[in-house]
């Protein structure tokens, strides 16, 4: 009799909806929810999914397809985590497929690996302390054996009646400064032998743990004020000024879940952020905490992986620490969330699939494991604060440093000013070199933000202004110096610069504005016996490189660092007093109906940087427009103003927090096409949504790797229910992918996009 029991399969692939395959009788016992098998898909390919549901409804296709295989004895995903698949994939109206590419380790196939193999010595046998003593004796003619094996001792601490201990080969070698011919001589002798052993690929701090700090009074308010409101809401935000300790209030809260059982996981917007904050979390909690970024190889994933799913009381990982990825680890007993920088952009996934919030989608893990979340910032999001204020959040405020030490004077470089009167040197006001020189003259550090990286924006004839563009993007290229090539941001395309211009060959090519890169080059001008460094997307493309500059600037062997926005929040140095913002018109002028509040967040955030222990720090912003309002607001560190003036405007024009807003993003390689296509949709959809829809327009960035882009924006009523309005919105995607030649279209949907 042929079984009739059934499973859906989610497949990594960008097709909607779930696969349904007949059990074969010999691995009934094996399949089951959260399991990979291997299934037949699209003639002869075999493809590796995850079981989601057993049931025995039989699909109406009439040759239902077998499962091939079972490559899991245990699930590998739990029923929370399919959970939270589903709900992104419905609410960011993605495929589960593309969910599931995004949650797992690439090369899944790793995850059937142990944890590697690495070489050990250790005693041929268990030798009493006499014949150790012998064997030392023996060998007085080969000092370099006995050297080693006085470092065996020396490392084990090896006496009669203890154990035979393991030491690494590479640790012994290193500690008895030897080589393997010393060692394969004692190997001969049977005094040491080598074995293999596995050993963790994820480096790990030792075990002594630091008592936890005592809260000051206004920490301890605010912790009680969390507790208390956890008792009937089940998320609160802490808008705690910059340095007034919100990472300890969070240490008191994690221990707390820690010795009720539960799991926590502790996000960041930023890799940059961990690599301060795990070293605390570790002092404090020592190895069951981990952390979960994308610099790891697919190798460390798996392993911190398996170390969440076996939430082992001795190798299990009990607090992660990681960016917004970390939501899709195995957590099988969540008790809280804290979601730090919460209002920061780097938590939104643009591109690929799914393009998810990692705040608002850990909000709804914790929900699914009847966690607790809070959410901390100095500067929230405009939606968290008022969702705080309306009550559906609990909201702890934090108004002071710890300490008492004052929030950073903030003052205001005029370079409109400066420049008609001829008082700029480079691209710093008088204002801004005072405050460095006067901080290098006494040894203190300094930050200077510039949101750009390269050394210049774009190079220009002056002759006939021709500027090289990317031949795939409608972008100007970059000119980055360090490896004198002009380099696009968008498709990565890097061309030689040229000797002369593309137009009217002359050769008066010019650099115009600044990056990052030109920046350090000019302070090493102006400050010549000053140690510059700089932190950007060009100097961090390797794993460890992070720490490396962190630990510099910590250690004050640098005393100016130059960074984008990676140094602008979270980080924590004791010796830096001066913060520069070189460039606050580019923040505010930028065409998004965010680009105030993040303005006003991205200034705040860097300013915090200075002065976070003895003394009171200095800021200096650059701006043409000393007037501007958030500017004045920044001065005032007044983020309650610049919320109300934020939400006024919002509610005026119907932006969120007051409404939903979908983004279609339809490209095409033909502009003729892409023009026809998406007129075609924008006219469906109006029909549909009426005045709701914007659009379809070309993006400021029109062109990406040879793609065409146009843009459709739908808005949608906050008392109307989303599912509909996106189910509309799919059905009009659907039609248009049914007209003739539209095969040729990318269409991608971005819910929340901003």
């Amino acid at each position: 009799m042929t079984n009739s029991r059934f499973a859906d399969i989610i497949l990594p692939l960008a097709v909607r909806g779930r696969f349904t395959y007949r059990i074969p009788d010999g691995l009934m016992d094996r399949v089951q929810p959260g399991v990979r098998v291997t299934v037949p898909f699209g003639g002869r390919n075999l493809y590796s999914g995850i079981v989601c549901s057993i049931h025995d409804i039989a699909p109406e296709i009439k040759n239902v397809k077998l499962i091939a295989g079972v490559l899991d004895d245990i699930p590998l995903i739990n029923a929370t985590q399919l959970n939270l698949w589903l709900w992104i994939s419905e609410y960011y109206l993605c495929n589960e497929g593309e969910v599931m590419k995004a949650a797992l380790p690439s090369d899944t196939s790793l995850l059937d690996f142990k944890p590697r193999l690495e070489t050990f010595v250790e005693l041929y046998a268990k030798y009493t302390e006499n014949e150790l003593n012998a064997f030392l004796d023996k060998l007085k003619k080969a000092p370099k054996q006995v050297e080693l094996l006085s470092a065996y001792i020396r490392l084990t601490g090896y006496a009669k009646g203890t154990g035979i201990i393991p030491v690494s080969k590479s640790v012994l070698l290193a500690e008895a400064h030897s080589s393997q011919g010393i060692l394969d001589a004692l190997l001969g002798k049977s005094i040491l032998t080598q074995v293999s052993l596995p050993v963790s690929r994820i480096v790990e701090s030792d075990n002594f743990k630091e008592p936890i700090k005592d809260l000051s009074e206004a920490q301890t308010a605010a912790y009680k004020s969390i507790s208390s409101q956890f008792v009937e809401k089940d998320i609160v935000l802490l808008h705690g000024v910059t340095s007034s300790g919100k990472t300890e209030i969070y240490i008191h809260l994690i221990e707390e879940q820690l010795k009720l059982g539960k799991q926590v996981l502790y996000m960041l917007p930023e890799i940059a952020l961990t690599t301060q904050i795990i070293l605390r979390l570790k002092r404090h909690f020592g190895g069951i905490t981990g952390v979960y970024h994308s610099r790891f190889s697919d190798a460390e994933k798996v392993e911190i992986w398996k170390r969440v799913a076996e939430n082992d009381p001795v190798s299990g990982y009990k607090l992660i620490l990681g960016v917004r990825s970390s939501i899709f680890l195995p957590f099988s007993n969540l008790g809280l969330i804290i979601i730090d920088e919460e209002h920061d952009g780097s938590y939104k996934q643009h591109d690929p699939a799914p393009r998810y919030h990692a705040r608002d989608s850990a909000i709804m893990l914790a929900s699914f494991h009847k966690a607790k979340t809070i959410l901390g910032s100095a500067s929230p999001s405009v939606e968290s604060y008022n969702n705080a204020v309306n009550g559906k959040y609990g909201l702890t405020d934090l108004k002071e440093r710890f300490g008492l030490i004052k929030l950073p004077a903030i003052i205001i470089g005029n370079t409109r000013e400066a420049y008609r009167k001829k008082q700029m040197v480079s691209h710093f006001t008088p204002e801004l070199l005072q405050a460095m020189d006067e901080a290098l003259g006494k040894d203190e550090q300094i930050i200077l933000f510039q949101n750009r990286r390269g050394f210049s924006p774009y190079i220009e004839c002056s002759e006939c202004g021709w500027i090289p563009v990317c031949i795939q993007c409608a972008v100007n290229l970059t000119y980055h110096k360090g490896i004198s090539k002009l380099v696009c941001h968008y498709c990565g395309y890097t061309t030689e610069m040229p000797s002369k211009c593309g137009n009217c060959h002359s050769t008066s090519m010019v650099t115009k504005g600044f990056g990052t890169e030109k920046i350090e080059d000019e302070i090493k001008i102006v400050f010549p016996s000053a140690h510059v460094a700089r932190m950007d997307q060009d100097t961090t493309r390797n794993k460890n490189s992070f720490n490396k500059i962190i630990r510099a600037f910590e250690e004050r062997r640098i005393d100016i660092l130059i960074g984008t926005q990676m140094i602008s929040k979270g980080l924590d140095f004791e010796n830096l007093t001066v913060v520069g913002v070189l460039n606050a018109d580019n923040l505010l002028n930028y065409p998004d109906f965010r680009a105030h509040e993040r303005s006003f967040q991205l200034m705040e955030q860097v300013s915090g940087r200075a002065g976070r222990r003895q003394k009171q720090g200095k800021v200096v912003i650059q701006t043409s427009d000393p007037l501007n309002r958030i500017i004045r607001l920044v001065i005032r560190h007044d983020y309650v103003n610049m919320f109300r003036m934020q939400a006024e405007e919002r509610m005026t024009f119907n932006y969120p927090p007051f409404c939903r807003m979908v983004k279609i993003i339809i490209k095409h390689k033909d502009r003729v096409q892409l023009n026809y296509f998406s007129d075609l949709l924008g006219r469906d959809l109006k029909i549909i949504f009426g005045k709701r829809v914007l659009g379809p327009e070309s993006p400021v960035i029109s062109q990406v790797q040879l793609w065409y882009i146009k843009t459709i924006l739908i808005k949608i009523e906050r008392e109307k229910p989303p599912a509909k309005a996106k189910m509309l919105i799919v059905e009009a995607i659907e039609r248009l992918e049914k007209e003739k030649g539209a095969s040729s279209l990318k269409i991608a949907v971005d819910v929340d996009p901003y």
